[in-house]
């Protein structure tokens, strides 16, 4: 059963009570007609008459408000109107009354308070009938499904993005911004959530836009005949058609905003003549002055909310566009443009370009306010307004030197910021390395450095801005003084209505004049940004005519790449891809192509995602594809199996899974052509064997394939070997042809054939009689270990550890919900000096009100009313008292202005070191969960927020109400009663600021989280461009793109929206204040107030309606600009490692002597609800001795390694280093003592040197001695730079291969006792493989050296073998002793890959026979 309630709300109960009252009102003013109660209206007919009406009309409204409830959600519009017009009526009518009350009787009656009661009653009917809304809600209730529905998720509300009601609002609600209505609602009973926002509309779509630029760009093309057009060009075709409605508004604004000041001279006329011109013609200018002001606010709000869409418009389409540049940008422009400065170009160049289409408007506002001042002060001043104009010209021009030095400063500032960004993305990237080699606090100083550049140019940017703001400030007084000195001069007569007049001028002229400043600087700040975005987008791109696809031709080859490191095997692939510069030749591909780069590409997201690639789900393909690149075993040991979620760069899968997820991804989209880049390196020779054979020789057997390989024993399958050298073919042939050449694919071969013979010499001499395994006996086994191997999540946060939450890594992005804290003010206010400068700088900014107000009453007080009159003192002395009152407010605003400066810098720098020093001193599981996006957010655009707006924008919430509570004080001089009115309409814009907080502050959140998905799908896509445009896939990373760019827009549009929403309502409201207090002035018999005075509060009145928006403008403004620093404050408490050093314990400076290592039941796990990934593992390597790890699926060698290190910590148990427990001494002291040579080989940008010392220990003839070992010392003196030479962001300039020797340098340099190798010679050949392994052993042989690796022949020859099962200890002994047992796992590995190279031994042997 089904029941139906109605819900009553605030709004309709509040029109009720309101309704009843108002009858009850002119029931009892009725009453006291007919008792003969005097009235203010002669015929006493006609006043019983006009209150039955009144009381009818009432009666109708409320029975109308009771019928209107069972229709419709909001009141009837002609109730609504009949509403404002009483608010009017009631505003007119209790003015009247009252200065009729008080001119006849000296006091006011009880007839005039129930007046006054009426219109408290009218201005709350007036904010129900602009809502509209009823609050009227109907309620169906079920006892089925009312406890379903109670279940419903918060946040959920609606699974498809809602409709644009801002497409669809009609002419009215354009003008009052109503359409946001629905959406105030929704945010002011619950946090909003994404979901709730409703779309933009279609004309503010990423996707719409992006095609509009487009075609503005073809259109310059076409026009200048160009293939690099006009960025500036492009922009201006884009946005001129909104640009001209904008500026239409705004040219509006600024004329009806010029109506005050020239009316009141003629105001201030009518106050001293008042009986002679009637208070008719007073209403009329009243009513003028409402009406210009009206004007004013409806052409105001559209122009910036106007501007603002423009801007939104403008991003959208920039960063669009610099993204589809990121994907075609060619490998040399790639090393030109990092992705830390690209990011910054879509952040905060692509904001800047936003902020001057703002401003843009001021250039045509800017002459119309000028010449409507000297119009306005020529008609009052005659021949003075002449001074008026060259004194306004004279402080204009001031800017040009000063925008040029601020140009200059915005230039270097940005430089210094990219820089910055540059360095910080790179130590984001390599945080592993940096915290395995104990580097972390060399970085960090170094980006100290950097931001102290920084420092020190937004330092002397903002000092500049203190001094235009003294200038700027200083200049009303300048010119006003200037002025007044050319008429005294000229004789013109200074009479206090035209003073008063010059004054409110000079008020209004001082908008243009604080304008012209800002705009020259975001001008200038605009140019740097769009000459940097320009000469981007001109970049060099990929040659797309580079390769030349042909009638597809049906070939079933395979191609296998061989040759040593940095030969030019990768580079080949490139160039058949046309990912780098063709300078001669032909390439030619017949049918589609797929693309496995050597290092592993993976996407943040599930496993399914990134292996379906943007294809449609086949259950049936996806099995068989999983199936041959061995992925079963590995999904089963995950919660969420492939719907798992996969960290950023794949940051929580091993080497060897990144890498068969690739070749899955590339298996799954059927291609024609298969170019796959060392796919076996980081895999062990099970995993090597099954891919090959199921994979290689199985799925993809009739495709051709093109693949790259330091793996020999693969070789024989291929139809053609080619090798290569110094980036040339110097054999082609097959396996056998090759032999017999005798020219360098022998050497290869030979590395190998001698890695092979070391294990079967061990495995002979372990047993003098080899039987066959049979496979009874081995699945017999199979208990001791899975007889499938894989590589799994050994070393990183497992993908177990999500169970608890849906296979989610990566969470969503903390967001604070509710009001921000007081604690965030606090922190913010107090960082400097405790925050004993705040009243400082508030004493100032009040100093200089009391003393612009003075000088303002001084001049308003000694001038005469007429011409007739003459002045008080001597007009020399007036002057003299105005220019000191003046001045010394002037430089109260440069003390204020300079602390602000100060005082919000180094609050910014403050937090920024903490928020530096609080991530780079997280453990590694922070980053592991975190994308870098979202920290790169913050110490971009929040930081930046941080620098330049947030003090200012505080100051601003302080000095706008010192402003207000001025003007307020100078108009209740004149007029006390305006506080009848101010009161309540204060109440009223109070009751506003509340109900529009909770949703804005939401919607800026959300907008400020939106930011960083956009920034991380950039970096992602430009880290992977090469696999997005191999596989064609570019169209739909960009319509990806397009959305996150709408899923920003949808809150930033709706935030800006909200603003000018309240700001409209503000507005009207004190315009209706400004109304009614000038109908007081004109009310008032002659004679009771100061003409002159009078005019001074016209002069500040005219003002309020913009102070009072102001006020609250600021405070949300301010407060949507607070959340940057609370988003900071999040990432300044993230919690810390262990101290870096312990200096009660540090151990002696010869620690590691002998480099023994004893693990005595070390427990680990990743977190306390997970299950330990190492189990009691008890065992001692000795020192000087060569250990080898091997293990299967998650056995956790790679866990074990992390653990020496300290990357995590253990749960029980203890490691003991040469008699020194090393979880009781330092980080850096236990980290800088051992050395490693990563899985992934890490390079900074810089140079050879700085990458192998970046420390700067090491001599250069150490340096070359380590390089020469390492095999890179010819590569490097044939460089002409030599130890200098440069290496590019990532290393790009350098293959794997050389990056890995890189690191074995490092390692050399090092001589630590105790070196980690973790798959260290992965991605290198066999025969460089040979001389790196003699290298190890002859420089570390008497060294503890622990070995990671697939390559047997690099385990075989260690004193002694671990292996590890399930996080377990499986087998620890001397390799001979393991052989000798056929139940071992290690002799089970030995069988596998001699067997599997058995083939090639065959025709090797059989080579060297002949």
């Amino acid at each position: 059963m089904i029941q139906t309630t109605t819900s009553h709300g605030f709004a309709y109960k509040i029109s009720i009570v309101c309704t009843i009252l108002m009858v009850a009102l002119h029931a009892a003013f009725l009453s006291f007609t007919i008792l003969n109660h005097e009235t203010q209206c002669t015929s006493k007919f006609k006043a019983s008459a006009s209150e039955t009406i009144q009381i009818l009309s009432w009666g109708v409204s409320l029975i109308a408000i009771c019928k209107a409830s069972r229709t419709s959600s909001f009141f009837p519009w002609i109730l609504r109107a009949r509403w404002i017009c009483s608010f009017i009526l009631c505003i007119v009518g209790t003015s009247l009354h009252t200065v009729f009350s008080v001119s006849q009787k000296g006091q006011i009656g009880l007839a005039e308070y129930a007046d006054f009661t009426g219109l408290v009653t009218s201005t709350f009917l007036l904010v129900v009938s602009i809502r509209g809304k009823n609050d009227i809600v109907l309620v169906q209730k079920s006892e089925v499904t009312e406890p379903l529905l109670s279940e419903k998720k918060p946040g959920k509300t609606s699974e498809f993005v809602k409709e644009s009601p801002y497409g669809k609002a009609t002419l009215i609600q354009l003008i009052n911004f109503s359409w946001l209505n629905p959406l105030f609602e929704v945010g002011y009973k619950k946090p909003l959530e994404q979901s709730d926002i409703p779309n933009v509309d279609i004309k503010d779509s990423a996707e719409f836009l992006n095609s509009a630029f487009e075609e503005s760009l073809r259109k310059v093309k076409e026009k200048d005949g160009t293939t690099n057009p006009s960025v500036y060009k492009a922009i201006y075709y884009f946005t001129r058609k909104k640009a001209a409605i904008n500026a239409l508004f705004a040219v509006i604004c600024a004329s009806a905003s010029y109506v005050g000041p020239y009316l009141i001279t003629d105001f201030v006329d009518f106050l001293g003549e008042k009986q002679k011109q009637g208070l008719k013609t007073g209403y009329l200018l009243s009513l003028a002055f409402l009406c210009a002001k009206m004007v004013e606010t409806i052409t105001q709000r559209q122009w910036i909310f106007g501007a603002r869409q423009l801007g939104l418009r403008l991003r959208s389409a920039l960063i669009s566009h610099i993204y589809k540049k990121g994907l075609h940008l060619s490998n040399r422009s790639r090393q030109s443009h990092t992705g830390g400065e690209i990011m910054n170009y879509m952040s905060v160049d692509v904001q800047r370009i936003t902020d001057f289409v703002w401003y843009v408007n001021v250039i045509w506002m800017l002459p119309i306010q000028v010449s409507l001042a000297v119009f306005i002060l020529h008609t009052n001043l005659g021949l003075g307004s002449m001074a008026a104009l060259a004194a306004t010209l004279a402080v204009m021009t001031l800017n040009i030197p000063l925008t040029k030095i601020q140009k200059r400063y915005q230039a270097k500032i940005m430089a210094a910021k990219d820089d910055r960004m540059k360095a910080t993305s790179e130590v984001l990237r390599n945080m592993k390395t940096l915290k395995l080699q104990a580097w972390d606090s060399e970085f960090l100083k170094r980006l100290e450095s950097l931001r102290m550049v920084e420092y020190g140019w937004l330092l002397k940017s903002l000092q500049q801005a203190a001094l235009s703001a003294f200038i700027f400030w200083g200049s009303p007084t300048f010119i006003s003084v200037i002025t007044f000195w050319a008429c005294m001069l000229m004789g013109i007569e200074l009479t206090a209505g035209r003073v008063l007049s010059a004054f409110a001028t000079f008020r209004m002229l001082q908008d243009p004049i604080f304008s012209l400043p800002d705009l020259l600087n975001v001008m200038a700040q605009g140019k740097v940004s769009v000459d940097r975005i320009a000469s981007y987008l001109r970049e060099e791109e990929i040659q797309h005519d580079v390769i030349e696809n042909v009638a597809r031709d049906k070939t079933e080859f395979d191609v296998a790449i061989c040759g040593t490191v940095g030969s030019g095997k990768s580079s080949l692939l490139s160039g058949i891809l046309g990912e780098i510069y063709k300078q001669s030749g032909m390439v030619k591909i017949s049918g589609s192509k797929a693309y496995v780069p050597q290092s592993p590409w993976i996407l943040t997201g599930n496993i399914r995602d990134n292996i379906t690639f943007g294809r449609e789900y086949d259950p049936e393909k996806y099995e068989k594809t999983i199936e041959a690149c061995a992925l079963k075993k590995d999904f089963e040991l995950f919660s969420c199996g492939d719907l798992t979620e996969i960290g950023e760069r794949g940051i929580n899968m091993s080497g060897g899974q990144k890498q068969r997820i690739q070749i899955a991804r590339a298996v799954y989209q059927d291609a024609d052509i298969y170019l796959l880049d060392d796919p076996f390196s980081a895999v062990d020779a099970h995993t090597g064997t099954h891919l090959f054979k199921e994979c290689l020789m199985g799925i993809l057997k009739e495709k051709t394939i093109l693949f790259v390989t330091h793996q020999v024993e693969f070789l024989p399958a291929a139809d053609l070997i080619l090798v290569m050298q110094n980036g040339k073919i110097t054999q082609a042939g097959k396996f056998e042809e090759l032999l017999q050449q005798n020219i360098g694919f022998e050497v290869l071969v030979g590395a190998h054939s001698k890695a092979l013979e070391s294990i079967l010499t061990v495995e002979n001499s372990s047993r003098t009689a080899q039987n066959p395994i049979a496979e009874a006996e081995s699945n017999s086994n199979a208990k001791l270990m899975n007889t499938e191997q894989h590589d799994t999540v050994e070393d990183n946060p497992p993908a177990e550890s999500k169970k608890g939450n849906e296979g989610k890594l990566v969470q969503d992005e903390e967001r604070e919900t509710g009001s921000i804290s007081r604690e965030v003010y606090w922190s913010y206010l107090t960082t400097v000096k405790g925050g004993a400068l705040v009243p400082v700088i508030i004493l100032a900014q009040s100093s200089f009100q009391v003393l612009q107000i003075a000088s303002n009453y001084w001049m308003a007080w000694v001038c005469p009313t007429s011409s007739d009159a003459k002045p008080i003192f001597e007009m020399n002395f007036i002057l003299l008292i105005y220019m000191v009152l003046s001045v010394a407010g002037a430089l109260c605003v440069l003390v204020r202005a300079m602390l602000v400066a100060y005082t919000g810098l180094w609050t910014a720098q403050t937090f920024f070191t903490g928020m530096l020093h609080s991530v780079l001193r997280a453990p590694m599981s922070f980053f592991d969960s975190t994308p870098t996006g979202r920290i790169l957010n913050r110490v971009s655009t929040d930081q930046s927020v941080l620098d330049l707006e947030m003090a200012t924008k505080l100051g601003w919430c302080a000095f706008s109400v010192i402003q207000m509570l001025g003007t307020i004080a100078v108009m209740s001089q004149v007029a006390w009663q305006v506080f009848a009115i101010f009161i309540p309409v204060t109440a009223v814009c109070i009751w506003y600021q509340r109900y529009y907080t909770p949703t804005a502050r939401e919607l800026a959140r959300l907008a400020q989280i939106q930011i960083a998905p956009i920034l991380h799908h950039f970096a992602e896509s430009l880290a992977g461009a090469a696999s997005i445009r191999a596989f064609d896939q570019e169209g739909r990373f960009v319509d990806t793109n397009l959305d996150l760019v709408d899923g920003h827009a949808r809150p930033w549009f709706h935030n800006v929206s909200a603003m000018e929403w309240l700001s409209f309502r503000l507005n009207i409201l004190s315009n209706f204040v400004f109304a009614f207090s000038l109908v007081m002035l004109v009310t008032l018999p002659e004679g009771i107030i100061n003409p002159s005075i009078a005019g001074l509060a016209v002069t500040y009145g005219i003002n309020l309606n913009v102070l009072q928006a102001q006020v609250i403008w600021n405070i949300c403004n301010a407060e949507n600009k607070m959340i940057s620093v609370e988003r900071i404050l999040q990432y300044r408490n993230v919690a810390s490692e262990a101290p870096l050093v312990i200096e009660d314990s540090r151990p002696p400076s010869n620690w590691p002597e002998t480099g023994t290592i004893s693990f005595t039941n070390l427990q680990i796990r990743y977190a306390e609800q997970l299950p330990s990934v190492l189990k009691n593992i008890t065992c001692t390597f000795p020192g000087r001795k060569k250990i080898g790890v091997v293990g299967r699926t998650g056995s956790g060698k790679s866990t074990l390694i992390q653990a020496i290190f300290r990357i995590v910590e253990p749960r029980e148990g203890s490691i003991v280093i040469d008699n020194v427990d090393i979880c009781k001494i330092g980080l850096h002291d236990l980290r800088s003592r051992l050395s490693i040579i990563p899985q992934d080989p890490s390079m900074f940008e810089g140079t050879v040197r700085g990458n192998l010392d970046p420390l700067e220990l090491y001599s250069d003839t150490q340096i070359w001695e380590a390089l020469d070992k390492c095999q890179l010392g010819q590569l490097v003196r044939e460089k002409q730079e030599k130890l200098d030479s440069q290496v590019v962001e990532n290393g790009e300039n350098w293959s794997v291969g050389q990056r890995q020797l890189f690191c074995l340098g490092r390692a050399l340099l090092k001589r630590s006792s105790i070196l980690v190798l973790d798959e260290a010679t992965a991605s290198v050949d066999s025969a460089t493989d040979g001389v790196i392994q003699k290298i190890i052993s002859h420089e570390f042989k008497d060294r503890t050296v622990v070995t990671i690796a697939h390559r047997i022949h690099t385990v075989i020859d260690s004193d002694l073998v671990l292996v590890l099962s399930e996080g377990r200890i499986a087998e620890y002994d001397e390799p001979s002793k393991l052989l000798e047992r056929e139940d071992s796992f290690f002799y089970k590995l030995i069988k596998e890959y001699s067997s599997r190279s058995s083939g090639f031994s065959s025709l090797a042997s059989h080579h060297v026979q002949s």
